[in-house]
């Protein structure tokens, strides 16, 4: 049955619902607001942003105050010789760097290490792609809400295992990096639903903001928690983060909604500039088109160059505070505040790049495609030259955080880059998309923290850390090649494999559209200005009648008739009398379809 709103401003059938689906449809019939925002201070998907980057604050709070936490955990086996012209050289005995007096609890190798760093993300290859298609069948808020709520127990029980014994230790990890591998996916999946397509690098970048946030955040506080007594020192870092993520997790599902459609506290004005805006099928999507995904040359420079940027991210994610403590000689607290500096630079440089590309995209200064690529060449090509800058800084501790500041930094660019360009390529399927990407990029999380464990070999040298610089760097410059010759910001053909292109009728099934109605064999519509019967059925009208097949009719005026139906549209409606129409039918026609004229389809 179909249902209508008015706009009362507009005065105009906004909403209407499709028959078994509820799915609601938006007519627009004033050409002034179509490209406008509606002018609200807070709407369903600013509470959608702001929760969405709180669960990624906490998500990345995390995983990165581990980083820091690992320092405080295991005593010190570093075989640098600090006195040779290939190290830096330890502070006097009365300076605060390397003051701390914490002392490691495990004796734990550099291999072993690199194994804990590096083994979460075997669980996050093994849920990211399934994240994906989960949120597509059940939902968004399920989906991410899950995730990190159940990450946040992990990361509870984390203390207890890691004294129990490294692979119970190991496979918690594994556990917590499986269920932080769905929250990207799904985050994706609600933002191609919630957020308007001039809108997507704002929101995105707000968004996924929380990840360099929560990494800032993190690295601050894990420093001062470790050196502290409180709950015992650096199991404090994980009760902590855990705890304020179970926290969220409650807020998350009370406050969010899966789609603007279901949404019980928007205004009809958003709603309707969302769904309006939001360039995808309405309906339930079907299965994922594997074979046209897999062979399409967008899809594969996404999946590399989202290879390269995760490759170069989570070495310096994972080894920072290691190259501060163990190369510059920095104490735990220091440490930890000097390893958020360059995610903080990320987090700043992200939001005010973001508000800058919006607004060119808003004036039609810039293309899409254009905004997505200059991102892309900022984000990658700006971290690999101060990288390749770290190889030249020595010991010189404040120009190394110069250059990884810059190096971090200018990262933040992605976020209008290739992070939107699942929801452009797909929007059906951007969560599915995002899966499959992060699947592969996920890879370098295991690879790069045992690459550097077996290059350092406990052996902290400058030699050692400029060997996985220039990695770093070559990884960047390569995987990016194929984004900004490949890439587009069309929507792929194969995102329309629902039946969005079919809106024929069938003898038993009715459709509507923006632009026109079908009657079929057993079904009665009534409309404004026309009633189609069908099959035995007698109908009078005081306008206009139209019979079918056997039927007979009787018309004041006039009496068109057709094989098997008729179907009608606003552009097209055979009447006599406009404004005095009257019609006789079956009493039960009233609970049929009822179908608003639409002036246009925007």
């Amino acid at each position: 049955m179909t249902t209508t709103t008015k706009d009362k401003q507009l005065g105009t059938p906004q909403v209407a619902a499709v028959g078994d689906s509820k799915l609601a449809l938006v007519v627009d019939l004033d050409h002034h607001h179509h490209n406008k925002s509606p002018q609200e201070c807070w709407g369903g998907r600013h509470t959608l942003s702001l929760l969405g980057f709180l669960g990624f604050t906490l998500s990345f709070a995390q995983k990165a105050s581990f980083s820091v936490a690992i320092v405080a955990m295991v005593k010190s086996n570093s075989s640098a010789d600090t006195n040779g012209s290939n190290a830096c050289p330890l502070p006097d005995y009365n300076s605060p760097i390397n003051s701390s007096n914490v002392v490691g609890e495990f004796d734990w190798s550099e291999t072993t290490q690199g194994q804990i760093l590096g083994f979460p993300f075997i669980g996050y290859i093994l849920t990211t792609l399934v994240g994906g298609v989960a949120a597509e069948h059940f939902g968004g808020k399920l989906v991410f809400g899950l995730g990190n709520l159940l990450q946040a127990f992990t990361t509870i029980v984390s203390p207890m295992c890691a004294r129990s014994s490294v692979p119970l230790f190991i496979a918690v990890r594994i556990l917590g990096g499986g269920f932080e591998g769905v929250t990207f996916p799904a985050m994706n999946f609600m933002l191609a639903n919630w957020i308007p397509l001039l809108e997507r690098s704002k929101f995105s970048s707000l968004v996924y903001a929380g990840a360099q946030f929560g990494t800032v955040i993190s690295m601050m506080v894990s420093g001062w928690l470790c050196e502290s007594e409180f709950l015992g020192g650096w199991p404090s870092v994980f009760y902590v983060f855990g705890v304020l993520g179970v926290v969220w997790g409650l807020a998350w599902f009370v406050l969010i909604v899966d789609s603007p459609a279901r949404h019980p506290r928007i205004s009809l004005q958003e709603r309707n500039h969302i769904l309006r805006h939001c360039n995808h099928s309405k309906s339930k999507p079907s299965s994922v088109p594997w074979w046209s995904v897999l062979t399409s040359v967008p899809v594969w420079s996404l999946i590399v160059v989202h290879f390269g940027q995760n490759w170069g991210f989570l070495t310096l994610l994972t080894e920072l505070p290691t190259y501060l403590n163990n190369i510059l000689h920095y104490d735990m607290t220091s440490s930890g505040f000097l390893s958020a500096l360059p995610y903080l630079a990320m987090w700043v440089f992200s939001l005010l790049y973001s508000s800058l590309i919006s607004n060119l995209l808003s004036a039609n200064k810039l293309s899409v495609i254009a905004v997505r690529k200059i991102s892309m060449v900022i984000g990658l090509y700006g971290p690999m030259l101060g990288l390749v800058a770290m190889c030249f800084v020595n010991c010189d501790s404040i120009l190394a955080m110069v250059m990884l500041c810059v190096a971090v930094g200018l990262n933040g660019a992605i976020y209008c880059g290739y992070m939107c360009s699942h929801q452009d390529l797909a929007p059906n399927f951007a969560g599915s998309l995002m899966g499959l990407t992060t699947t592969v990029a996920t890879i370098p999380g295991v690879l790069a923290p045992l690459l550097t464990g077996v290059i350092i070999n406990n052996n902290q040298t400058l030699d050692a850390w400029r060997t996985v610089f220039l990695i770093t760097s070559a990884v960047y410059l390569v995987t990016n090649i194929g984004y900004l010759a490949f890439m587009t910001d069309q929507v792929q053909p194969w995102n329309y494999t629902t039946s969005r292109k079919n809106t024929s009728t069938s003898h038993d099934q009715k459709s509507t559209s923006y632009n026109h109605s079908t009657t079929s064999h057993d079904k009665k519509s009534t409309s404004h200005d026309h009633v189609s019967t069908s099959h035995d059925m007698k109908s009078t009208s005081h306008d206009h009648v139209s019979t079918s097949h056997d039927m007979k009719s009787t018309s004041h005026d006039h009496v068109p008739t057709s094989h098997d139906k008729k179907s009608t549209s606003h552009d097209h409606v055979s009447t006599s009398r406009k404004n005095t129409s009257t019609s006789t039918s079956d009493p039960t026609a009233t609970d049929k379809t009822t179908v608003f004229p639409v002036q246009k389809r925007y």
